[in-house]
């Protein structure tokens, strides 16, 4: 046993430096707020998105951005001004603003967004209402896209207003996709991004461009029922781009203000002197051609103008064999080479109906010497070949008659000097395709339609809006049992409660312990 007398003494305990200890946490604290804010900062200003959705639903299409950087916008000394007008009880509230955010941040300022509710900032919206004169009963979005300090609207003879040019108004019941069953009308899908971006390029420009269609030359009637001709107009519509039907037989020369030339499933071949109208519009500058061939059904001199020019539509029908089966649906691919397609290239195409082949004759020198460049665009997958005799009972390829690969479904021609950038936009641009079923909206596929669309503004010099468009998004219905909606309404209401109230009152016991 230790003696306590010498036993160590315990040290005295410190006395608490409660200032320093103070000045300590002031110091952490105030540390820590400024790297707080400055993260908050650095966050404000270099973020990056990201769309977690399925069908990647808020994120703008490639053709929509390329729009926003081009110099179109990116040149403009004022920006451009969207009034959105929306009810926060609009079932297209919450997309609409996440579009419309999106485009303006895209933008870099130069589209300048403003978020109306009618009913709760009920000043502004009459102030709205009377510098653009519209009753704002509806939610829409006003786009203002004036340079200067013009009126908004005008009158004419008959006292009606008509909008500014550069002002064009987005209602919100057109971006819903509305179909009828049963004598009611729902609510199918949502085409918000089309609707935007095509109304975005009508006020920048002010005016559609303007494609002619040659409609005595056509089996398609531009004013009936064709819903291949319908379907066309649908997607130059949603380019600004305006379809109007002429009668070539009529004419000296096409019309001047005419920026493109359709030529659509032609029946009847050309006169001397029709065709002479069309060649001297195709050798002045900055001459457009789009040309939808039926397969196998060329008119003779039409057929020669295309030859001049090395591409030649072929007498042949594409097809394959499974089996004993006969395919006709042709699976192609997208080719490299040419700016309008560079990120279509590569990707897998589907042109269902019937198509034909074209001989293109790239990098012949006799057309290099005449600044001629006829290029393939869309190739047909291997396994497929030109059949001479379809129709014939159990075709098979026949080497000395039928046409093997490379079988290519469309190609363009420019003529000029495409690859020099001071002459590029005045060159003369052709697109033929040798497939007009894809038109019909019940065998178009999304990728037909982005070549089209790409196509049409590779050919108005428009190459801002060039690649993959828009895509409109579905309502799709969940199918459910009675007893599984009975399940989940038990799993809400009763288990998730009591496993939470359990959970609570485990943690409330430990403590207490």
């Amino acid at each position: 046993m230790s003696d306590p007398a010498t036993a160590p003494k315990a040290k005295p305990a410190r006395p608490l430096n409660r200032w320093g200890l103070g000045t300590l946490s002031v110091l952490q604290i105030s540390f820590l707020a400024i790297i707080l804010i400055a993260l908050n900062y650095l966050a404000a200003s270099h973020f990056y998105r990201v769309d977690l959705s399925r069908q990647a639903a808020y994120t703008l299409s490639a053709s929509t951005q390329h729009y926003l950087h081009d110099k179109a916008l990116a040149d403009r000394a004022k920006p451009l001004k969207w009034i959105m007008a929306f009810r926060r009880s609009s079932p297209f509230y919450e997309r609409v603003r996440a579009l419309a955010e999106e485009y303006a941040r895209i933008s870099k300022g130069k589209i300048e967004l403003e978020i109306v509710d009618p009913l709760r900032s009920s000043d502004r919206t009459q102030e709205v209402a009377a510098a653009y004169g519209l009753p704002l009963t509806k939610d829409l979005i006003i786009m203002d896209a004036r340079t200067d300090a013009g009126p908004v609207s005008t009158e004419d003879k008959a006292g009606n207003h008509i909008l500014n040019p550069n002002v064009k108004i987005v209602v919100a019941d057109d971006m819903a996709v509305y179909t009828t069953a049963e004598t009611q009308r729902k609510i199918t899908g949502f085409q918000g991004e089309e609707i935007l971006t095509a109304r975005l390029v009508e006020c920048v420009e002010g005016r559609a461009r303007k494609m002619v269609f040659l409609a005595d030359k056509s089996q398609l009637d531009v004013t009936g029922d064709s819903t291949q001709m319908k379907s066309l107009q649908g997607t130059l519509q949603f380019q600004n781009v305006e379809l109007q039907a002429i009668n070539l037989a009529d004419l000296a020369e096409i019309p001047k203000d005419a920026e493109a030339v359709a030529l659509v499933a032609p029946k009847y071949d050309f006169t001397d002197a029709e065709l002479a109208v069309l060649e001297k519009y195709w050798n002045t500058p900055r001459s457009a051609l789009l040309i939808l061939l039926k397969p196998g059904e060329t008119p003779p001199k039409l057929r020669t103008f295309l030859r001049g020019y090395g591409i030649t539509p072929r007498h042949d029908r594409i097809i394959s064999k499974d089996g004993d089966r006969i395919n006709t649906t042709t699976r192609a691919v997208f080719t490299y080479g040419v700016d309008f397609t560079k990120e279509l290239a590569g990707q897998a195409a589907l042109f269902e109906g019937a198509s034909s082949s074209l001989e293109v004759r790239e990098g012949t020198e006799d057309l290099m010497n005449r600044q001629i460049n006829p290029i393939g665009l869309i190739q047909a997958a291997p396994g497929f070949w030109g059949e001479t005799k379809f129709g014939a009972k159990n075709p098979t390829f026949d080497e000395k008659e039928d046409n093997k690969g490379p079988l290519y479904l469309a190609a363009c021609v420019t003529r000029g000097a495409a690859s020099d950038d001071r002459f590029s936009a005045s060159t003369s641009r052709m697109i033929v395709m040798t497939n007009t079923d894809f038109l019909d909206p019940l065998l178009q596929h999304a990728e037909n339609t982005d070549f089209l669309a790409s196509s049409v503004n590779w050919l108005v010099d428009r190459q801002s809006l060039v690649g993959p468009g828009p895509r409109s998004l579905g309502i799709y219905k969940l199918p459910l049992l009675d007893a599984q909606v009975s399940f989940i309404n038990r799993v809400n209401l009763f288990f998730l409660p009591a496993f939470l109230i359990m959970t609570g009152a485990f943690i409330w016991s430990s403590r207490r312990a």
